[in-house]
């Protein structure tokens, strides 16, 4: 096998187009992001002890989990400011994929504590004043809305912004079902659907756990990147001039925002010099937002590649 000639690209995934958007930094939102949602997470919960709602509690540990979710966002992207050093030469992209994992589990531990508590409450409902659980899920709605705003100009160009923007809109649909359980309690006085609406959140948060540490573990077990087809990345580069067999493919994400592979390029006519490499590199990174490629090429001429068949 012939000396492997490599060269790799870095950027984030995928890459902005026209610079920064005007108005509020990222940075700036989620600084603001968080702050919101954790000043409104302290009184949703504040209120729910006082008044016993259930139904603001489990929002409560929502809107909590909301900004764990903020802050992995937020951290992902800084990790992806670090520079790689001598202990770890690939950098700090996995941290994020960690903490999701870590998050996911906590919110299904938290889901579960709470369910538990509103089967209970079905057998023996409490009672509950719907006119302050209105007004306390009334301002989550206006947070959640207000922090999805902030990364609205973001997201077209910064998936963990659009993300964020996304699941804080989501949020703000959650908050409207408390919303109308308050105003069922306070046009019919049954509080029953207190427990009702605890128990409907939390299968909508179970699920979004659920997807949410399938995802990282999948990431974190060096998983093809869900908006990368393989396949089709493999098609391309067969079809490059002068590639006449390509092996020991591998994909997978560096970090939550940023995509890399690996390939070995069998060329009989020998290395197409650096410029090939640089853009195939551009073309995968606009074709399929792989950020960093690695690419070995061989003249097939020696003892067979020991990746040969990957």
């Amino acid at each position: 096998m012939s000396a492997g000639i490599g060269r790799s690209h870095h950027g984030n995934h995928p890459a902005g187009h026209g610079g920064a958007p005007p108005g509020i930094s990222l940075s700036a939102a989620f600084r603001f992001g968080v702050a919101l949602n954790l000043g409104y997470t302290l009184l949703e919960a504040a209120a729910g002890l006082w008044f016993g709602s259930l139904a603001l509690l489990t929002d409560a540990a929502h809107n909590l989990t909301d900004v764990g979710g903020l802050l992995i966002a937020w951290g992902a992207a800084a990790a992806g400011r670090l520079k790689p050093d001598a202990r770890h030469t690939y950098g700090f992209g996995r941290a994020p994929i960690l903490a999701a994992i870590l998050n996911a589990a906590a919110i299904l531990v938290g889901v579960g504590a709470v369910t538990l508590e509103a089967l209970d409450r079905l057998a023996a409902p409490a009672e509950v004043p719907g006119l302050p659980v209105l007004v306390v899920a009334t301002v989550g709605i206006g947070v959640n809305i207000g922090t999805a705003l902030l990364f609205r100009s973001h997201g077209a160009h910064d998936l963990n912004a659009r993300g964020a923007f996304l699941h804080m809109a989501a949020d703000g649909a959650v908050s409207a079902a408390v919303v109308a359980s308050a105003l069922v309690i306070l046009a019919t006085g049954w509080s029953v659907i207190d427990p009702l609406v605890a128990l409907a959140v939390g299968l909508v948060i179970a699920v979004t756990a659920l997807r949410l540490l399938h995802e990282a573990l999948h990431l974190a077990m060096d998983g093809v990147p869900p908006e990368v087809d393989a396949t089709a990345v493999r098609s391309f580069l067969a079809s490059q001039p002068g590639v006449a067999e390509v092996h020991d493919l591998r994909i997978r994400a560096h970090s939550t925002t940023v995509s890399e592979m690996t390939a070995h390029l069998v060329m009989p006519d020998g290395h197409p010099g650096d410029a090939f490499l640089s853009r195939i590199a551009a073309e995968l990174k606009a074709r399929f937002g792989i950020a960093r490629a690695t690419l070995q090429v061989e003249r097939g001429d020696g003892p067979t590649c020991p990746a040969a068949g990957g």
